[in-house]
């Protein structure tokens, strides 16, 4: 007798059992975000002021999870520490597994770089580049053929509306169209992770609406985990979950999405 016909596939109704003849546990939750007890402070000696209060975060593969709080309140600040920008004071920061702020300076870069994608409020755009070469740039770092980097570019622009702007440098630009720009160079890498600081912040409605669905497509058809820090409600109905932060603190792990509307 084979091995293969020692084994026997449990019926419909059965309930798989693992070799001690116990039911397995439930699957464990896979955390691209791990925060613990993340600290930081601004300012020197008597004007030191405290920021982030002793954080924990945890957000899962794949889900778009929205800060929310008043301004002051660390939501910024948070972005940075869990994103690689900003060092925290205390804590640990795990990412997609990796100990991040053990990591060199070196080697956070390069994981940024292969891993993540930023759509900042203040655009971060380069001056002397148009729409198609800020995007491309971006591509040719991260290992694209030139013919890819020029075809992913425009339809990562098309996407965002921008079809018709191809070739402007920003100063050509509007500020919903730089930020257009900006979140097409975030996406167009399919990043594992993205990290938005109010990115709807120079946008109307429908291009919100637009931009907002854009995230949320990579997240739940490419697996990327959003995590966007915002004072804008309209984005609530976007979330798998809000948290929120107050005086440097989490108030909420999830808030309830109606307490956010118009």
């Amino acid at each position: 007798m084979s091995p293969a016909t020692l084994v026997r596939t449990p019926a419909a109704d059965e309930s798989p059992l693992d070799e001690a003849g116990a039911a397995p546990a439930a699957a464990v939750k896979r955390y691209a975000i791990e925060a613990r007890g993340l600290t930081r402070a601004f300012g020197k000696g008597a004007l030191k002021t405290p920021v982030l209060k002793g954080i924990d975060l945890l957000v899962e593969e794949g889900e778009i999870a929205l800060v929310m709080g008043p301004s002051g309140s660390g939501k910024s600040t948070l972005l940075a520490a869990v994103s690689g920008l900003t060092r925290p004071d205390g804590g640990k920061v795990i990412v997609l597994g990796e100990d991040l702020w053990s990591l060199s300076r070196g080697k956070i870069d390069r994981f940024r770089l292969r891993n993540c994608g930023f759509i900042f409020q203040g655009f971060n755009l380069f001056a002397a580049l148009t729409a198609m070469q800020q995007i491309q740039t971006v591509l040719k770092y991260v290992g694209l053929k030139k013919a890819e980097r020029k075809a992913v570019a425009m339809e990562t622009l098309v996407a965002v509306g921008l079809d018709h702007r191809l070739h402007n440098r920003p100063d050509k630009l509007s500020g919903g169209e730089k930020q257009r720009v900006a979140i097409a160079r975030a996406l167009a890498k399919k990043p594992r992770l993205i990290f938005a600081d109010e990115p709807t912040s120079a946008l109307d409605g429908e291009n919100g609406r637009i931009i907002m669905e854009l995230l949320r497509k990579s997240a739940k058809e490419q697996g990327a985990t959003v995590l966007c820090v915002t004072h804008d409600v309209r984005l609530a109905q976007y979330a798998d979950r809000i948290i929120t932060i107050e005086d440097g603190r989490i108030t909420s792990t999830n808030a309830d999405p109606a307490s956010f509307h118009h």
